[in-house]
Parts: C-alpha cells; sequence; structure tokens
C-alpha cells in the first residue's frame, strides 16, 4: 500500500462528493434560507446522515477490518463464513431499529430535538420529515458493510464514491422542484431514502467479488461473531465522537430559532477538511495497519503511524488556520445567496470560527483512534469518547442560556481537545506508538509554513474586500482565486523547505 497515493484516490472522490454537497447545500440556502422549514429537515437529514458518519467513516470499519484481516490470513472460507454471520446479524438488527423508531417517531424526535416541541407545525413537519428519511440508516449501514469488505482488500475509490449518489439526487430534485415552495422539503427527504437504496446497489455491485450474502437468520453465535459486536458497539460511539457531538449540539440548538440550521451550514464547510485530513487517513491505513499488528511487524507500524499523523497535521493545520482567519468571508462567498441573509452568514460564521479551533483535534481523534481500533481495542477510544461528551453537554447546557447557540461549537471544540490529549496519553504510555518524530523538524516546519501562508491568505483577503462583502456577485469567484493561490503558496513553500517530500508519493507503506 501507498499512503499518500491511497489517501489522495480516497480523497479525490470524497472532494467530488463533497464539493457535490455544497453545491447542494448553496440550492438548499437559496430556497430554504434558515427558517423552521429548514431546521426541520436538516434535523430529519441530519440524523441518517449522522449514522452515515458514524457506519460509513469509522465505526463499522474499526470493528470489522481487524477481524476480517485475520481471518483473511487463515484463509478466504474462514473471512466469508465471520463476514456472512456478521452481515445477517447487522440486517435483522437494523430492520428491528428501523422499525421500532418509524413506529415510535414522535418520541425519538422529541430526544432529538425537543425545542420543537414549542412550536407545534415544525414539530409535525420535523416527524413527518424523519419518518421518510430514516429508512435511509437501513440502507447507508448496509452499504457501510460492503464498503468495509472493498476498504480490507485495498479498494477504497468505490466507498469513496458512493456518497456522490446522495448529493446528485437531491441536486436533481432541487432542479426539478425549485418552485414547489414548502413541499420541496417533503421531495428533498424521499430523495434521501431513495439515494441509499442506489448506494447499497452500488457498492454491493463492486462488492460482490470478495464476498455475496447468503441470508439465514439462524446463526449460531460464535466466540469470533460476539469478539466483533463486543469491539462494534463501543466503536459506534467512540469513532463518531464529532458527530455525537455535533448531534447534541443540534438537540441543544433546537431551543434557538434558526439555531440548528446556522450550525448546519458551519458544519458543512470544515467537514470537507475533516474527511480528507482525518477519516481519509483513518481509512486507508486501518487494514494495512491490523495486518502489520497481527505479524508483528514492529518497523512497519511505526512507519505508518508517524507518516500518518504527519499527514494528517499537514491537512488539518493550515485548514484550521484559514477558516479562523477568514470564517466570514468564506461562508458569504459559499451560502450567501436568495434566502440566507447576511444574519444568517454571520451566525454561521461565528459557529465555523470555533469549529475550526478544533478542527486538527476533529482529525487527530480519527487517526488516533484507528491506531487503538487496529489493535482490536475499541474500548479506550469509547471511553474517552463518553468524556468528550459529558464534557461537550455540561458546557453546552451550563453556558447555552448566557451565550446561546455559539456555545456549541465553543464546547465541540473544547471537549474533542481533551479527546484527542487522552488518545495521546493512552498511545503513548502504552508504548503503542513511537511518538520520537511528534516533535520532529517535519512537524514544526508544518506549523511554520501554515502559519506563514495564513498570514499570505489574510492579505490576500484584506486585499479583495471590495469584492468580498455579502452582496457581491464576485465573492465566489474572488475566495476560489484567493484559497487556491494559498494552497499553491502552501505547497510550494512545503517542497522548498522539505516540510512535503515528492519521494513520499513513491514509498510504499
Amino acid at each position: 500500500m501507498n499512503l499518500i497515493k491511497s489517501t489522495g484516490t480516497f480523497s479525490f472522490f470524497v472532494i467530488i462528493s463533497r464539493l457535490l454537497g455544497y453545491i447542494r447545500d448553496v440550492l438548499i440556502a437559496i430556497y430554504l434560507g434558515s427558517g423552521p422549514i429548514a431546521d426541520a429537515f436538516f434535523v430529519a437529514f441530519r440524523i441518517p446522515n449522522t449514522f452515515r458518519r458514524l457506519f460509513a467513516e469509522g465505526s463499522f470499519n474499526a470493528a470489522f477490518i481487524p477481524s476480517y484481516s485475520a481471518e483473511l490470513i487463515k484463509g478466504k472460507l474462514n473471512a466469508k463464513k465471520f463476514a456472512n454471520d456478521a452481515f445477517n446479524y447487522l440486517m435483522l438488527g437494523l430492520l428491528i431499529i428501523v422499525l421500532i423508531v418509524e413506529i415510535f417517531m414522535p418520541g425519538f424526535v422529541y430526544l432529538i430535538a425537543p425545542g420543537f416541541y414549542e412550536d407545534q407545525n415544525k414539530l409535525e413537519l420535523t416527524i413527518l420529515l424523519t419518518r421518510i428519511t430514516f429508512p435511509f440508516l437501513l440502507f447507508i449501514s448496509l452499504a457501510s458493510f460492503f464498503s468495509a469488505i472493498l476498504n480490507s482488500h485495498n479498494k477504497f475509490a468505490i466507498a469513496a464514491a458512493a456518497p456522490i449518489i446522495l448529493n446528485l439526487i437531491l441536486i436533481f430534485i432541487i432542479y426539478l422542484e425549485r418552485n414547489a415552495n414548502d413541499s420541496l422539503v417533503i421531495y428533498l427527504s424521499y430523495g434521501v431514502s431513495l439515494a441509499g437504496l442506489i448506494q447499497l446497489v452500488f457498492v454491493f455491485f463492486f462488492a460482490k467479488k470478495y464476498f455475496y450474502p447468503n441470508f439465514n437468520f439462524k446463526i449460531k453465535v460464535t466466540n469470533k461473531l460476539k469478539k466483533f459486536f463486543y469491539k462494534f458497539l463501543p466503536g459506534i460511539f467512540s469513532s463518531g465522537v464529532t458527530q455525537i457531538n455535533i448531534l447534541v449540539g443540534t438537540i441543544i440548538a433546537s431551543f434557538q430559532a434558526s439555531a440548528v440550521s446556522y450550525l448546519y451550514y458551519a458544519d458543512r464547510i470544515y467537514q470537507i477538511n475533516l474527511a480528507i485530513a482525518g477519516i481519509a487517513i483513518g481509512t486507508v491505513i486501518l487494514p494495512n495497519l491490523s495486518k502489520h499488528i497481527k505479524t508483528r511487524n514492529i518497523k512497519k507500524i511505526i512507519f505508518i503511524q508517524n507518516k500518518a499523523f504527519e499527514l494528517c497535521l499537514f491537512l488539518s493545520v493550515p485548514a484550521s488556520f484559514a477558516l479562523i482567519v477568514g470564517s466570514k468571508e468564506i461562508t458569504s462567498a459559499l451560502f450567501g445567496y436568495g434566502a440566507f441573509d447576511d444574519i444568517s452568514v454571520n451566525n454561521s460564521a461565528k459557529a465555523l470560527f470555533y469549529f475550526a479551533l478544533g478542527l486538527p483535534a476533529f482529525a487527530i481523534i480519527k487517526v488516533f483512534s484507528t491506531f487503538l481500533f487496529a489493535r482490536d481495542n475499541t474500548k479506550t477510544p469509547f471511553y474517552y469518547s463518553l468524556v468528550s461528551v459529558v464534557i461537550n453537554i455540561s458546557i453546552s447546557i451550563l453556558f447555552f442560556n448566557k451565550v446561546g447557540f455559539i456555545i456549541i461549537p465553543i464546547a465541540t471544540s473544547i471537549s474533542s481537545w481533551v479527546n484527542a490529549l487522552l488518545l495521546f496519553s493512552k498511545l503513548y504510555l502504552n508504548n503503542h506508538f513511537n511518538f520520537e518524530n511528534i516533535f520532529n523538524i517535519a512537524n514544526l516546519k508544518i506549523i511554520l509554513v501554515s502559519t506563514l501562508s495564513i498570514y499570505i491568505f489574510k492579505i490576500l483577503i484584506d486585499l479583495s474586500k471590495d469584492y468580498l462583502f455579502y452582496e457581491s456577485n464576485l465573492k465566489l469567484f474572488t475566495i476560489i482565486i484567493v484559497v487556491t493561490i494559498t494552497i499553491f503558496i502552501y505547497i510550494l513553500m512545503s517542497l522548498l523547505t522539505k516540510t512535503f517530500k515528492y519521494s513520499d508519493i513513491k514509498l510504499k507503506y
């Protein structure tokens, strides 16, 4: 495996998906804005989308890939038997969960958005939309299973490309029904579930080469299966702690008008970098790291982990600095159109600023957790994630009435840095990660080059302020030019200072 090439392949499709997701969200901002109808849709969409991120971007891979890789070493028949048992149990469990939630949806929505009970119309709309979108959980979770099969065989492109389907379908629906007014959210909700089904079919088409399920719900609960689910359940929580913190924030934000929408748009911006700097790296290194740990190849383990951490910093630190410096200009350029007015831009930009403070931590958590997942340890990240969520909830509830919705991204960032430090301590004390390179010249260069690049970014924004105000028709074009120039300068400075070496692209991991 080549870490940079594999991460690049994964990231390419992720970027395409996120760009299409941006187009989707711009259209939603134009036609829905940040009012009660938008809040209802975002809650209904947040729930299955959170599960998608929990399953597709962490927990299932974390539990399944190390176990499946271990079975592959023993032989294909062992791997197929284990995968088939896991698939049937997963499908049965998901069917039961979806059925129960559909029946008791009003109570479920109360748990997710209790603040909506103050507005009966918003509440009823949210219940209806969530009933329509919730089957997405079944489809996307099964799609994630087949994605994990592909990832185990170092086939990352298909799983990374699958979310493109959701964005294309929603964009197509908005284009067709853009004049449908309030009914647009109904069509979009049906589009979410339809996209989940199509994604499942798409991923299965490529995964069936490696695994074809045999449906049988009379499954003997083997020790291997017990071990898998023993890792999987805490893995859901630990690998998706950032998403869980955001979901907690959505619950609390439901008590303030339009706050759910503000947080949603801010979340959409920084998630682009998180997908590359944390999720892509963690997903790519997990299969091979698991195999090297099983074969006790210490040299390879140290090499992969240090390069993964270094690449994580290389991608997340400059992005964090840029979002802190240009939060308002970036938010305005990306979403400041139509019903998404200047007030909405300012509030979303404030949320983005504080989310950006935690961006490196979000990415580091993904990478450090993967180091433990590869060792079949999902319990430790689970406990640390639990601490993180408790801190997040405590800060948010204590200061929400005084500060408002802005406390939610602040609490999320603080709790994430605590989580990252706890993971650091665990890895260090257990000698699971050779930290001799953590403060080496390369990592110091990343911080220095990032600082210099963002200083130039700030100068470029100040020089372009006449084209970046809310009413400007050129603000999107301007911010693209400014960001492109900054990225070019960052890469050039990295090459000149040997912060990033071209030879790293050819290294095998």
